[in-house]
Parts: C-alpha cells; sequence; structure tokens
C-alpha cells in the first residue's frame, strides 16, 4: 500500500451490510442490519472511526405481523433534496420458499436536517416489474438522472438474485424500463447459492462503477465489479463490464473472511474508503445468516494507473482492539 492503514477494524462489532455517507455537515452518518434483523438503527460521528462509539438512535421498528414484521436487512442512508431517506428491505416471514426468502423493498422518508431526530414516515413499497424477492437496493444521480440498483428474483431465471438498474421518478418510484446488468455466471458467484446482491456506486475517473457481492453468505462471500463509461447509455446492459474475477474475497492470513456488501466513503482527508463486512474466522455453527459477527471494517480504496480501482487485500483486525 501506499500509505499506512490508519483505520483499526473492526469499525463498528456485530454490524453487517454497513453503509456510510459523508454528509455536508461534516458527520458521518451509519446504518447497518442488526443481528437481530428487527429495526433500523442510525448513528453519526465526526470521524469514521468514532462511529464505534457513537449512540445509535433507532429510526424504525418492525411490526409484529405482515409485510414489515421480518428480517429487516440492509438500510441505506440518503439525502435526496433536503430530505432523508432509507431504503431496507423487509419480509413477512422469516421462512424460505424453495430456499427464497420473501423480502420487498421499502423507503422511509425524514424532513429533518438531522436524521437521528424527526419522524420517519414509510412511503411504502419500491415496486418493481415482479412481485418476488427483492432487496439490497441503492441509488446514484448521474447527469440529472436519479438511478436505482437493486438485487431480484426474475422469476425465468434459475438463482437467487440478478442486479438490476431503473430510473426514478421520486425517490420511491421507478420509471420506465428496468434492466438486468449483472447475473450470476461465473463460478466465484454462484457457491452455495446463485446470488448477486448488495450493490454499491463510484463515480470516478470518468466511469461509473458498481461493486456487488456473490455466492452464500460463509466464507465463499465475494466481491465483484460492474463498470461503465459515465457518458454511456446506463439503461443499455451492454454499457455494463462484468469483471471475470472477483475483487475482493476472504484473505485467510489476515484473518478475514467472507468480505462483502460494500459502502464507498471518503476518509477526513478525501480519499475513497471501502467500508464492508466479514468475519474474522472461517467455520460458522448453523446458519451463516444467523452468526451475528459479522464486523464493519474500513480500509482505504488504491487506483490502479488505468483508472480502475484497486480493492486490494482485506487487512487484518487492529491488535488494539483486543479482538
Amino acid at each position: 500500500m501506499s500509505h499506512k492503514q490508519e483505520y483499526l477494524n473492526p469499525i463498528v462489532e456485530q454490524r453487517a451490510d454497513p453503509w456510510v455517507y459523508k454528509h455536508q455537515d461534516g458527520y458521518y452518518y451509519f446504518t447497518a442490519s442488526v443481528p437481530e434483523y428487527d429495526r433500523i438503527e442510525i448513528r453519526r460521528s465526526t470521524t469514521l472511526q468514532g462511529l464505534g462509539e457513537a449512540e445509535p438512535v433507532v429510526a424504525w421498528r418492525k411490526y409484529e405481523s405482515g409485510p414489515l414484521s421480518a428480517n429487516i436487512w440492509a438500510p441505506e442512508l440518503h439525502f435526496i433534496e433536503g430530505k432523508w431517506y432509507i431504503y431496507f428491505a423487509a419480509a413477512r416471514t422469516t421462512e424460505t420458499n424453495e430456499g427464497l426468502f420473501d423480502h420487498r423493498m421499502y423507503v422511509l422518508e425524514n424532513p429533518s436536517a438531522n436524521p437521528l431526530e424527526g419522524i420517519w414516515q414509510e412511503k411504502g413499497q419500491v415496486r418493481t416489474s415482479w412481485e418476488s424477492f427483492a432487496l439490497d437496493a441503492t441509488m446514484f444521480e448521474h447527469q440529472g438522472e436519479r438511478y436505482y440498483v437493486w438485487a431480484q428474483k426474475d422469476p425465468k431465471i434459475e438463482g437467487n438474485s440478478n442486479l438490476y438498474i431503473s430510473r426514478m421518478s421520486n425517490p420511491w418510484t421507478l420509471i420506465g424500463e428496468q434492466v438486468m446488468i449483472s447475473s450470476p455466471e461465473f463460478d466465484w458467484e454462484t457457491i452455495g447459492f446463485k446470488v448477486n446482491e448488495g450493490p454499491a456506486v463510484l463515480k470516478r475517473n470518468g466511469r461509473i462503477f458498481i461493486s456487488y457481492s456473490a455466492s452464500a453468505t460463509n466464507h465463499h462471500y465475494c466481491m465483484g465489479l460492474l463498470s461503465a463509461d459515465a457518458s454511456a447509455n446506463l439503461l443499455d446492459s451492454g454499457s455494463w463490464m462484468k469483471s471475470p474475477i472477483p475483487v475482493f474475497v476472504s484473505n485467510e492470513a489476515a484473518g478475514q473472511f467472507g468480505p462483502g456488501h460494500n459502502s464507498f466513503t471518503v476518509s477526513e482527508d478525501g480519499r475513497d474508503v471501502l467500508v464492508y463486512h466479514a468475519r474474522n474466522y472461517r467455520e460458522i455453527v448453523g446458519d451463516p445468516l444467523y452468526d451475528p459477527n459479522r464486523h464493519t471494517r474500513a480500509q482505504f480504496l488504491e487506483w490502479n494507473e488505468d483508472g480502475t480501482p484497486n480493492f486490494g487485500v482485506p487487512v487484518p483486525d487492529s491488535s488494539l482492539k483486543g479482538n
């Protein structure tokens, strides 16, 4: 690495699917899946490292029954035209049907300047072309358009989920065509399950990069990368190129297993930072989904001379944290 690793990992313990957003007010905002999968928490800190000690505030809790009553997963916090939005997935039951959960995607809205305050209003389900398993939505803006990227099960395609993109008419409504930009095809995307999920968007160097996670959520979980030219038609699947090899994988030497479901942020001095979850052991008792020890980690993202991101390898946990 061109500079030493400056974060003490893990940043936040027992938080999977981490989302970090650095706002114009100078705060880093954080949300993630909690091990109980029963609520959405937000916390903030003026430093990325400080998120671990920051006091979480519960923004929303699941219902006792109905479509928003189980497996609250992977919230993301976005600031759009002066309001805060949380994208998340929720299910009606923890049961699976032919190996699939029954998640759908939902949106919360809060007009407060500080999203740790105020009232979160439910804006309802984000409707797509199918009523099928859908989750892990993210949003980005490009050239005056707002785009939604998510993972969903196409009833006609074998596997758990593919990645899709669509334009938005407002922060909770899709408009126009919905285009598949990636499906699990390589060996490393199809271990245990055929999965593409957890997209995260990074715009740099005249390109739009989308990282995503693949395979089962144990030590096989890993990250892939899509890229498109910033001037291309993003709703043309042909605009998106997929790396044939994973870009971020388990690292036995560093004691990091199943890295994935990342987000991108910037350090206090403006360098790109990769935020992700991983476990510090390989062997899991029972279903990996119910193992609580996917911890949030952060490390600097390097750049290759050709303008593509170099994810490197997951760095070891810090000995300073007693782990």
